[in-house]
């Protein structure tokens, strides 16, 4: 576990997941075994979306893809690469055509082995902020690589009045969960406000839209995505899609708590 402080905020990270965002007090971040999701974040990559409908083959330049639900990336284990008292910086890295075991065979997915046919590197950083966190992802790989790329942070509530606020209208935690697995698109924004008893900023850049996603009343996802599966017609199709271009893609989330006396 690695921890990082900074003021009156304490970062945890577990082998890379954000497991807790404590300011003073207050605890922003869903906690494990508690009920809902089983995770405290993740990241889908390199594509987002179901693949059961299409055989859970995915086509790419380089032939068919063989990836699970929001890829293959949280099938691999994140190398601690630098930390010092308010920043950490983790690794994750894929040679091309290297099989993958599924951790979701048998019981949740008919993929035993996951495969991508390019190579790549994938960066999550965490920097505490004047103002919050900021958690960097930097993508580097095979030129012309397809990706798409999501991050999935859960969020703790602790009412059921909570709601999702952007700048010209608002989601209730029942609207969000009626949707159901499907999620909620919140399509063309960089920044999202989650509103409970304490109020907390999601901005981003490089995403452009966000899904939600709530399976339990006292957790909520707010998730920056660069696409929307069901955007397209399934089974999951290749249009949501951007290619590597350069050395590097970078893409940036910062969590922002708001004080009362800015509500």
């Amino acid at each position: 576990m690695v921890t990082l402080r900074q003021g009156l905020q304490t970062v945890q990270i577990d082998q890379g997941e954000l497991v807790s965002f404590r300011v003073g007090e207050t605890e922003y971040m869903h906690q494990k075994g508690q009920p809902g999701w089983g995770h405290t974040d993740a990241e889908m990559f390199p594509i987002i979306g179901p693949t059961e409908k299409a055989g859970y083959r995915v086509q790419v330049p380089r032939g068919n893809a063989i990836q699970d639900q929001h890829g293959l990336l949280r099938e691999l284990t994140y190398d601690l690469e630098n930390k010092t008292d308010t920043s950490a910086s983790y690794i994750k890295v894929y040679k091309a055509g290297t099989l993958v075991a599924n951790s979701k065979y048998p019981e949740r997915s008919k993929a035993r082995q996951l495969l991508w046919p390019f190579s790549f590197k994938f960066q999550k950083c965490f920097e505490h902020t004047d103002t919050g966190l900021k958690i960097g992802f930097v993508v580097s790989g095979d030129r012309d690589m397809p990706i798409m790329l999501g991050y999935h942070p859960a969020f703790s509530l602790q009412s059921p009045n909570a709601r999702v606020v952007s700048s010209d209208t608002s989601f209730s935690l029942e609207e969000v969960m009626a949707v159901g697995d499907r999620a909620l698109e919140v399509a063309d924004t960089d920044t999202l406000v989650l509103e409970d008893l304490s109020k907390i900023k999601i901005k981003t850049r490089g995403f452009g839209h966000f899904m939600l996603w709530s399976p339990s009343p006292n957790m909520i996802c707010v998730e920056p995505v660069t696409f929307y599966p069901y955007a397209v017609e399934q089974p999951l199709l290749h249009e949501g899609f951007q290619f590597l271009e350069g050395e590097n893609t970078k893409f940036e989330v910062e969590l922002i708590p708001i004080p009362k006396d800015e509500e």
